[in-house]
C-alpha cells in the first residue's frame, strides 16, 4: 500500500490529527512579518559587507565604534561618500552616546583611499538605505493589518514609557504594544524578557486563540520545546528536544537568554538552571516555561505578576528544606537547623 492510501484510510477513521493552522488575518500578519524579518537581515548583510572594505582600506573604524551602522557611523560613512576624506572632518559627526574621542575616531579613519573599494562601499550603502525603505514600508502595512484586527477585549492601556515606539534598531515606528495588548488581551510584554517584537512575533506565527491546543503542554511541545527521547527496546538511544524550525520557539528561546542579568523571578530560576544544566538546556527549560506562561496569558486572560528573585530564592530554599527533611527521615535521620543548635 502506498503511503499516500495508508495516510488516507487513517484519515477516514479519524486517526489524525490536525495541523496547527492560523487564522487568514493571523496569516496576513504573519506574511509580512517574515517579509519584514529577510529584509532586516538583508540590511545586516549590506552593512557586512561595508567592514571588508574598510578593512582593505585601513579604516580601522570598528575598532573605536561596536556598530557602525549606528548614528555615528552611518554619518561617517554618508560622508565618505560624498567625497570627505578629512579624518578631522569626519571625527566631528561623533554622537555623545560613543565613548571614544574624536582624537582616537579621527585616528582610525587614516587609511589608504581606493576608488574601487569606495564604490563597493557607496553601493552597499545605498542597499542599506533601500531596505530601510522597505522596512518602513512593512511597518506601515503591519500597523494596518493590526488596527483591522478585532480586539479580544478593552484591557488597561500599558502604563510608563513602554508604550511608546522603541527606539531600538529596526524597531516599529508605531505603537506596537498598545495593539498587541488590544488584539490579544492581555498585556504579553508582563513577563520578564519578553519585549514589544518578542510578544509580535509569538502572536504572529500562533495567534491569539489557545483552544488549537487542549493544554499548555502540547503547546510547548508543538513549539519544540519539549524533550522527544528516542527510546528503542526501552532503551533511551537519545535525549533532546525535537529539530523543529519555528521563529516562536527561536523568539523565546532569546528572550529566555535576556534574563540572565533580570532581577525577577523568572531571571533568579534561569540562573539557577544555568548553573545545573548548563546555559545551552537552560535557555531551552526557560523558554519552555515562557511558553506556558505565554499560553495561559491568552487563554485565561490573566495578568502576569513577578514575584521578585528574593521570593524565588526564599521559595526554592524551603524546597530544599523539605527535601532534606524527607530524606533524613527515610534514613531515621532528623534535621536540625544550625540556628536550634547554636541555641
Amino acid at each position: 500500500m502506498l503511503e499516500c492510501q495508508w495516510l488516507q484510510k487513517l484519515h477516514t477513521f479519524g486517526l489524525l490529527n490536525n495541523s496547527f493552522r492560523p487564522t487568514d488575518e493571523i496569516r496576513v500578519l504573519r506574511s509580512y512579518m517574515r517579509q519584514r524579518e529577510r529584509l532586516v537581515t538583508a540590511a545586516g548583510t549590506a552593512i557586512q559587507q561595508i567592514q571588508p572594505a574598510l578593512t582593505e582600506m585601513n579604516v580601522q573604524l570598528a575598532n573605536v565604534i561596536s556598530d557602525i551602522s549606528g548614528k555615528t557611523g552611518l554619518a561617517i560613512l554618508r560622508a565618505l561618500g560624498n567625497g570627505e576624506r578629512d579624518p578631522q572632518v569626519l571625527s566631528q559627526f561623533r554622537h555623545e552616546s560613543i565613548h571614544a574621542s574624536r582624537e582616537e575616531i579621527a585616528r582610525s579613519l587614516e587609511g589608504n583611499w581606493r576608488n574601487e573599494l569606495l564604490f563597493a562601499l557607496e553601493q552597499n550603502l545605498a542597499l542599506y538605505d533601500i531596505y530601510q525603505l522597505k522596512i518602513a514600508e512593512c511597518d506601515e502595512r503591519i500597523a494596518r493589518q493590526l488596527k483591522t484586527m478585532e480586539p479580544k477585549n478593552q484591557p488597561e492601556q500599558p502604563q510608563g514609557d513602554a508604550s511608546r515606539p522603541s527606539r531600538r534598531k529596526h524597531a516599529p515606528e508605531f505603537y506596537l504594544r498598545e495593539q498587541l495588548c488590544r488584539i490579544a488581551g492581555v498585556d504579553l510584554t508582563q513577563i520578564d524578557g519578553i519585549q514589544a517584537r518578542t510578544a509580535q512575533t509569538v502572536i504572529s506565527e500562533v495567534g491569539v486563540d489557545m483552544n488549537r491546543w487542549r493544554t499548555e503542554k502540547q503547546f510547548a511541545s508543538w513549539l519544540g520545546l519539549c524533550p522527544d527521547n528516542r527510546i528503542s527496546g526501552g532503551k533511551v538511544l537519545k535525549r533532546g528536544t525535537r529539530q523543529v524550525t519555528n521563529r516562536a520557539a527561536t523568539a523565546l528561546r532569546l528572550a529566555a537568554w535576556s534574563l540572565l542579568r533580570s532581577q525577577s523571578a523568572l531571571g533568579a530560576n534561569f540562573r539557577r538552571l544555568r548553573r545545573k544544566l548548563g546555559a545551552p538546556k537552560a535557555i531551552t527549560a526557560m523558554a519552555h516555561k515562557l511558553a506556558r506562561l505565554v499560553y495561559r496569558m491568552l487563554k485565561f486572560g490573566k495578568e502576569y505578576v513577578d514575584k521578585g528573585a528574593e521570593h524565588y530564592e526564599s521559595k526554592f530554599h524551603q524546597q530544599q528544606m523539605k527535601w532534606l527533611m524527607k530524606q533524613a527521615a527515610a534514613l531515621n535521620l532528623q534535621v536540625t537547623p544550625l540556628s536550634e543548635v547554636a541555641d
